[in-house]
């Protein structure tokens, strides 16, 4: 019986180690878009496109890039991370470098935006223009446009620490990878994203999740002031003392009030910290399963020996399905942000929880960078392939939990049949306590109303080979969270909000903020862009249901 254990194990490790090379090989050999001509003719647009693109390149000739400008406008399409949004060709892509020369767009588009409302009412004047930071949502339209125009940030990426490492000031269409590996060079650290590859401002304006999220709070909570530009064109600042609201409504209100160019962020002195994966054969499930409540629900433990320790993140698990091999793999992320005494040990919070003593056929646990924490991230899930994410919020209970997981194997073994080409379908859980969102500067999110019972946030991460399969994957993710939103009703274990940035298309999470902070929003929204030009023209993100006149 041993035996066979162990010629399993060596399998199972086999298998995985196969697939992980197996999606590197295929997103390695994902064809680039062809070296030719786009499918966008801006002659065959419409009269109103002509004319904003016109005045676009007339005002800004060295920032708009057109189809025809064949390697610029590949170049920029291939900047997205999931494949379905490299195929939404817009009529243009404008890259401003500067704020001046933002400021001159913005005017344009919303001298466009007001004259096609003139003509046409509002449905002519929406979802015609889009904005993007890192390019790494995979929602539709979420930083993509198809025959509008697209305004790409990605120059707008300087990262200045200042002099005391107090702060840092980081431009919106930096990647977080950029980030550290200016504040590793210095022993600084911020409350930042996990994944190196992700843009700074998508994840921060969704209200971001990090290492540092039990010491500090929120991504958001640190924000100390935002530089942005409105719809009017004018260039302001938001702070605890400048535009009070609109720096609140910003801590998790997305791109609903102007274009976020700068952020100053908190710092604080951190070397290296202490993290990685383990990684176990699936018939773990259960034990992972009973570990990750347990762990979590130290926050609720008055016992100083199993209390919950704010230098400890995670755990993130991760239950797999990979097609091209017809096995599951389980990983684990751990984290402690303090660096241990002795670097060969595990930190006492994790080695006296119960995923020290898990059977696991490797881990990659150890002193890193920063750098080095978010890359081991980013390599689990590289760009190039279709995408879709779905999630849920739910209270840390075992029968619920055990339902996320008996609905995760329901899809894909579900979507098996259909034969899904390169099919990786992932369950996520992760901790989040509503304490974390009292840390910091005060948000809009609503995490603190209504419960101090740990959460934990479930989510899908989708991925595939071939278009011919987007509506199935998507229809059955969908339903995988319905199915897991529905347990979650009936045994009261249930929560009202939905981390923005894991959303999917037809997900409403400013309704999980809270009626009250929802209100909020849509007033700042309504005061500093009046005419709603970034709830209609602007096609990305999701909305906060602006009625002409209300709010």
């Amino acid at each position: 019986m041993a035996f066979r254990l162990l010629i399993a194990c060596i399998v199972t490790a086999i298998l995985i180690t196969l697939s992980f090379l197996i999606i590197r090989r295929r997103t390695s050999l994902t064809p680039r878009t062809p070296r030719t001509s786009h499918p966008l003719d801006l002659m065959s647009s419409s009269p109103e496109l002509f004319r904003v693109t016109k005045s676009l390149a007339s005002a800004l000739p060295d920032n708009v890039i057109f189809p025809r400008d064949v390697d610029s406008f590949t170049e920029s399409m291939n900047f997205y991370w999931a494949k379905q949004e490299r195929e939404a060709v817009p009529a243009c892509v404008l890259r401003p470098r500067d704020v001046q020369q933002l400021s001159t767009a913005v005017t344009i588009l919303k001298r466009e935006y007001d004259e096609r409302k003139m003509q046409g009412g509002n449905e002519r004047a929406e979802g015609w223009f889009a904005i993007r930071s890192g390019g790494h949502s995979p929602a539709p339209g979420a930083a993509s446009t198809r025959g509008g125009v697209l305004i790409d940030l990605s120059l707008f990426c300087e990262v200045t620490p200042s002099e005391d490492g107090t702060s840092v000031v980081i431009e919106t269409g930096a990647r977080w990878m950029d980030v550290y590996k200016v504040l590793d060079e210095k022993s600084l650290a911020i409350v930042g994203g996990r994944n190196s590859a992700v843009g700074v401002g998508g994840l921060t304006l969704g209200g971001g999740l990090s290492f540092f999220s039990p010491r500090f709070g929120l991504v958001c909570s640190s924000i100390l002031c935002y530089e942005l530009v409105l719809a009017s064109g004018a260039f302001v600042t938001a702070s605890a003392s400048t535009n009070r609201d609109l720096w609140k409504a910003l801590k998790g209100g997305s791109n609903n009030f102007g274009i976020v160019t700068r952020f100053t962020a908190r710092s604080f002195p951190s070397s290296k910290i202490w993290t990685g994966f383990l990684y176990m054969p699936a018939f773990q499930a259960n034990k992972v399963l009973k570990a990750f409540h347990e762990f979590v629900n130290r926050a609720n433990s008055s016992d100083p020996n199993t209390a919950y320790d704010e230098y400890a993140a995670g755990p993130i698990a991760c239950f797999s399905y990979a097609q091209a091999l017809r096995a599951q793999i389980i990983s684990v992320n751990i984290v402690y942000t303090k660096l241990p005494e002795n670097e060969k040990k595990w930190p006492m919070c994790w080695r006296t929880s119960s995923f020290a003593s898990l059977w696991r056929l490797w881990s990659t646990c150890k002193v890193r960078t920063l750098t080095s924490a978010t890359d081991e991230m980013d390599a689990l899930n590289p760009p190039g392939r279709r995408q879709v994410f779905g999630t849920v919020t739910i209270k840390n209970d075992t029968a619920t939990l055990a339902a996320a997981h008996a609905a995760y194997c329901d899809a894909f073994a579900s979507i098996c049949r259909d034969n899904v080409k390169g099919l990786v379908f992932t369950l996520v859980l992760q901790p989040l306590l509503p304490d974390w969102a009292c840390k910091g500067d005060p948000n809009p999110l609503g995490l603190h109303d209504g419960t101090d019972e740990p959460l934990v946030i479930v989510s899908f991460t989708v991925n595939w080979d071939n278009g011919q399969d987007d509506e199935l994957v998507k229809t059955t993710t969908r339903r995988a969270v319905e199915q897991i939103d529905a347990v979650a009703a009936a045994n009261k274990t249930g929560h009202p909000y939905r981390y923005l940035n894991y959303c999917q298309e037809w997900q409403r999470p400013f309704e999980g903020y809270g009626e009250r902070n929802l209100r909020f929003l849509q007033r700042v929204s309504q005061k500093y862009d009046p005419d709603g030009m970034f709830q209609k023209g602007c096609i990305g993100g999701f909305k906060l249901d602006v009625v002409d006149g209300e709010a």
